[in-house]
């Protein structure tokens, strides 16, 4: 028979739609229709919250898939670490999003403004947190 191997197929996807989401246009502007991606919060000349969150939820998504490979120890404790980095980096963004008024004015609509990425990484959160937990 042979040996079980140690992919999570739905963590990995998980982390994959995390990562794909990033990429992908997060946010849709009312002006001119801009989008904007993970990579537009990250700034390294004006380097703050913002940049330190979407580096959390970058880095975090890369190491889930990496960690879908590699066989440690306490792999487990870290899959679940690296969501948990993730959705850590999102919630700092939407905190630091908020920050003034005009900004929380604006939050009031943040729905209407999210893009098929954001939608991606929530998705990929929960099916990777769906993996880890039945480990498949």
């Amino acid at each position: 028979m042979a040996k079980k191997g140690s992919l999570r197929l739905i963590y990995f996807i998980g982390m994959v739609l995390v990562l794909v989401g990033f990429c992908v246009p997060m946010f849709k502007g009312s002006i001119l229709g801009t989008t904007s991606n993970g990579f537009s919060f990250i700034d390294f000349e004006h380097f703050g919250w913002r940049t330190v969150a979407a580096l959390l939820i970058l880095i975090s998504s890369v190491l889930g898939i990496v960690f879908c490979f590699v066989n440690v120890g306490s792999v487990d404790l870290i899959r679940l670490l690296c969501i948990i980095l993730g959705i850590v980096g999102a919630v700092i963004i939407v905190i630091n999003f908020n920050a003034n008024k005009i900004t929380q004015f604006i939050g009031k609509q943040f729905f209407k403004h999210a893009y098929i990425g954001f939608y991606m990484i929530l998705c990929g959160w929960v099916v990777a947190l769906v993996g880890w937990i039945t480990k498949k």
